[in-house]
């Protein structure tokens, strides 16, 4: 099985591969973000953007957008790729889903993310908070569309269920990568485990709220997988309902991070996001920095691929 070849970028720098000329940070004057950061910060609110060093930040933060981080700042889990705090969680915020609810509105959100780290101490992984942010924005921003980004709860169905029953708009679970870089990307997750999370929420979702529901998934390039083992994944991921796919290349967010493999050419990304629309997902969304949560209201609603 061949593996992606970089294309360009080749070129290693103190030990490290170089940025390639196609990937590219938006820069914006921090001034820009001082209001949305401090507002958040008040709050005792987190973001996925900051807490994982999303390279899109700035880009959301300028565009008024942000992902909340719920259920604290502090993983149960140490994934490889996570920039996220992992160790012992403090005692959940009760007033977490009431503050995210009232931040919502105060940005004037047309809609809102929710992601959290791993909290496998909690009997039920979090998914009765999740579910109450949920009914939270819906109460107070009836108009605010709603994507959950969540943990696969250690594989409890019922878990999943509390969240989907609260109705968000998207409800998205990554698979990461493919399986047989689980054990070095996500050690303590199990591939088949993150498909029966997706494949329960896309049941229960179309249960009760029909054929507008849908389900999400996304993986990271570029940690040393094959084009092979990601179409397998990618039929994985439709036999199991999944609505929409995003791919983007991973990038290292901290030198105490994984290494990257290689970075995927964006003619490769697009190449790849025609063979998965082609397979059966409504929407396909690849690009070296595209993210599950980047752009997420214009995924949610857009059928077809989009290369960025």
């Amino acid at each position: 099985m061949a593996r992606f070849s970089m294309r360009a970028g080749r070129e290693v720098l103190d030990g490290h591969l170089r940025l390639p000329e196609w990937i590219t940070r938006e820069r914006v004057k921090l001034s820009e973000l001082h209001g949305m950061k401090t507002g958040l910060r008040a709050s005792g609110l987190h973001t996925v953007c900051e807490e994982a060093r999303c390279p899109n930040r700035n880009h959301c933060f300028a565009h008024g957008t942000a992902t909340f981080l719920l259920l604290g700042d502090t993983c149960t889990r140490a994934c490889g790729f996570c920039a996220i705090r992992a160790g012992k969680p403090t005692d959940l915020d009760p007033q977490e889903p009431e503050e995210t609810a009232a931040r919502v509105l105060e940005m004037g959100l047309r809609f809102a993310v929710l992601t959290s780290v791993n909290r496998d101490d909690l009997p039920d992984g979090g998914a009765a908070h999740f579910a109450e942010t949920i009914r939270a924005i819906h109460r107070d921003c009836p108009e605010v569309g709603v994507e959950v980004l969540v943990p696969d709860f250690q594989g409890d169905l019922e878990a999943v269920a509390t969240v989907v029953a609260a109705h968000p708009t998207v409800f998205n679970h990554n698979t990461e990568t493919v399986p047989s870089l689980y054990p070095l990307v996500r050690p303590a997750a199990r591939f088949q485990r993150s498909l029966s999370v997706l494949q329960e929420a896309k049941r229960a979702g179309t249960a009760l709220f029909g054929d507008t529901f849908r389900t999400k998934s996304g993986l990271m390039l570029g940690l040393g997988e094959t084009e092979e083992e990601l179409l397998e994944v990618f039929l994985a991921l439709v036999e199991a309902g999944v609505d929409i796919l995003t791919l983007g290349q991973y990038l290292r967010p901290t030198r105490h991070q994984l290494p990257v493999q290689a970075y995927i050419h964006p003619d490769q990304f697009a190449a790849l996001g025609r063979r998965a629309k082609a397979l059966g997902f409504r929407t396909v969304y690849a690009g070296p920095l595209v993210r599950s949560s980047f752009n997420a209201h214009e995924v949610s609603h857009y059928e077809g691929i989009s290369i960025a």
